[in-house]
């Protein structure tokens, strides 16, 4: 490491106040992202969805925030803009597995200082979190190859067409034969 990383490592200390609220409606990764951030100090708190953070921020008011954008009882940005309603200095992140630049302006309108695609690791979250203001973050170790970048575009509008392969076709400007081949596979890595 460089005199330059260590003394990023030494800015990234957590503050006394270290509780972190964590909002996804995938259990398995809400866990361990709960559980990895815990060992590097915060202390989280996990909702299922967006009435389960908005009861528990009745009760208290996180430092930070790591907010999934698409729940299944809600959106990830109203539950932005209640955590900014008790605590305005809450840090928040918002994470989402369909990115794109309109919903990035959206998060950062409502408040996220950081926007990360899915699947993030605990590191990635932990920088985001503890970044100083007008830091630019370091390139990923591991972003997103091009078809997978495709695939999650593909997945984007064909879940806004209302899982309408006709539609999401005409809009993407492809044959429906190879959508339909597109959306049969795995997505790539």
């Amino acid at each position: 490491m460089t005199s330059l990383d260590d003394a990023r490592e030494e800015d990234r200390t957590l503050p006394e106040d270290a509780t972190l609220l964590i909002v996804d409606d995938d259990e398995p990764f809400r866990t361990r992202l709960g559980r990895a951030l815990e060992k590097r100090g915060f202390q989280p708190i996990l909702a299922a969805g967006a009435s389960d953070a908005i009861a528990i921020l009745k009760d208290m008011t996180p430092a930070f925030a790591v907010v999934d954008l698409r729940l299944e009882d809600g959106d990830g940005l109203q539950v932005v803009n209640h955590i900014h309603d008790a605590r305005e200095d809450c840090r928040v992140v918002m994470l989402t597995g369909y990115g794109n630049i309109a919903t990035a302006v959206a998060a950062v309108k409502a408040g996220a200082i950081d926007y990360l695609p899915k699947p993030a690791d605990a590191d990635d979250v932990e920088k985001a979190l503890l970044a100083r203001p007008g830091e630019r973050p370091a390139p990923p170790d591991n972003p997103m190859s091009a078809d997978r970048v495709r695939w999650e575009h593909i997945q984007r509008v064909y879940e806004l067409c209302n899982h309408n392969v006709s539609e999401t076709a005409r809009r993407l400007g492809m044959h429906r034969r190879t959508l339909q081949r597109i959306l049969a596979k795995r997505a790539p890595r």
